[in-house]
């Protein structure tokens, strides 16, 4: 079908975008790309030793061997099969990074396809790494412009996902603009994850992350062997936007492009919970604090966003990640319990009868003041009403890790080595990997860190 309006000599948003990514990474940038590598790391293996985890590796007996890593695997794999196992496992405790106007997850998608392709490329750890910051330039910049009426029906980390993913494979396999850009096109040929997965209890949503990664390195290599890809596959008639962004606003993808990296408003998750109950929780830790008589508590009132009470209204949880998806819980569990652990959206604090209990009192409640701050900040207040009629309350207009309220890269490790413990890695193993990671923007090569985390099958 021919195009309403003639393009031809107009550069398209991908080719805007792609000149946006040719811009070198500075050294600060570089070390904040290694933390996220640190922080996907501990997500990942976590992961790998959930259910969905096994599941995903044991997928790996059909595929043949090659040069690349699968996190928790003994054997190496080619490239495609690499990204997508490893693309699956960053999201399963939902403690992975967030970017919140892309209202996305940047990091299970982007770093195990630029993982798998330094590996067979064999990228020096700083091209590595300025990749990882190209693909979540561009994950971002076109996840921050689909809109809140994509948001409703797709995942973002998949559907803008898979650029990124693109994005970094083409840096590292050192492909021309015009490659970059069918790779991209081509990339958003391939989006897709439906949020249908939010209803039912399967594992469809690792199923995404997985195949973003693959695709987007996929489309990534065979432009490099001349597959060629659309460059108006945003914005063209029949293309990404027209096809699943009602309103999308196709200006912010190329807005403010002397803007710093956006790598550096991508926030990290210190609770391992769905991050729109985040500011709840950090609420509910300032009340904790204050020690007060829960018993004496008439009613707990969550004032939240829209995305927030929609989302994340579960008042009866009764698994792992229903509990995480829960304000009722996750404020609940932590006004009584303090900082929540793993072990509060497990086992016996699901039927926990105290926290069962006062999830039975919480209210939740969109205000103004939070949605007109949203995307931009994901705010909540929690007011606790005592029998007498008095109140006590807090709010947080952004959470623990938001650029706005950063936590230290030690705390980042500290996470990332809790998830691995998790996963049962020993000590040794955590701390070679923490070293590595530190090390990585001055090593010479990547071998080090493949080394590290190959180590860890065997921990």
């Amino acid at each position: 079908m021919p195009e309403t309006t003639d393009l031809s000599g107009v550069p398209s948003l991908l080719e805007m975008l792609v000149k946006r990514l040719v811009r070198p990474v500075d050294d600060a940038t570089i070390e904040r790309a290694a933390l996220h590598v640190h922080d996907w790391i501990g997500c990942a293996f976590a992961g790998s030793a959930q259910p969905v985890g096994h599941v995903l590796a044991s997928a790996l007996e059909t595929e043949g061997t090659g040069a690349c890593l699968a996190l928790g695997q003994t054997k190496t794999f080619p490239p495609a099969a690499a990204a997508f196992h490893n693309g699956g496992l960053g999201n399963v405790l939902e403690m992975d990074d967030i970017h919140r106007t892309s209202r996305s997850h940047p990091g299970p998608v982007i770093i195990p396809a630029a993982l798998a392709a330094a590996q067979w490329t064999g990228a020096t750890p700083q091209k590595f790494l300025a990749a990882v910051v190209h693909g979540y330039e561009a994950a971002l910049r076109i996840g921050r412009s689909v809109g809140p009426g994509h948001y409703a029906l797709w995942h973002n980390t998949s559907t803008c996902g898979v650029f990124g993913a693109a994005a970094a494979v083409a840096d590292l396999m050192d492909l021309t603009p015009e490659q970059t850009v069918w790779a991209l096109g081509n990339a958003g040929a391939q989006a897709a994850g439906p949020w249908r997965c939010r209803h039912e209890p399967v594992m469809t949503k690792q199923l995404h992350t997985a195949h973003a990664a693959q695709d987007g390195l996929k489309a990534a290599m065979l432009a490099k062997h001349g597959l060629t890809g659309p460059r108006l596959m945003l914005e063209g008639e029949q293309g990404f936007f027209a096809a699943t962004a009602p309103d999308a606003d196709p200006a912010a993808v190329n807005a403010t492009p002397d803007a710093q990296w956006l790598i550096w408003e991508t926030s990290f998750k210190p609770w391992p919970s769905c991050r729109f109950t985040h500011t709840s929780i950090d609420a509910a830790l300032d009340l904790h604090e204050q020690k007060p008589d829960l018993d004496d508590v008439k009613e707990v009132l969550i004032e939240t966003y829209t995305d927030s009470a929609v989302i994340c209204d579960e008042p009866v949880p009764t698994s792992e990640i229903q509990a995480k998806f829960s304000l009722q819980h996750v404020v609940s569990a932590t006004l009584i319990n303090g900082p929540p652990g793993l072990d509060q959206f497990r086992g016996a604090a699901l039927t926990d009868s105290a926290i069962a209990e006062l999830r039975t009192r919480c209210r939740i409640a969109e205000t103004k003041q939070f949605n007109d701050a949203y995307p931009q900040h994901y705010g909540t207040a929690v007011s606790l009403t005592f029998a007498d009629g008095s109140v006590v309350d807090a709010s947080r207009a952004d959470a623990l890790g938001d650029p706005e309220n950063p936590v230290a890269p030690e705390a980042i490790e500290n996470k990332a080595a809790t998830l691995m413990i998790d996963a049962g890695l020993d000590a040794g193993t955590i701390t070679e990997i923490r070293n590595t990671c530190r090390d990585l923007p001055r090593s010479k090569n990547l071998s080090e860190l493949i080394q590290s985390l190959a180590n860890a099958a065997g921990s």
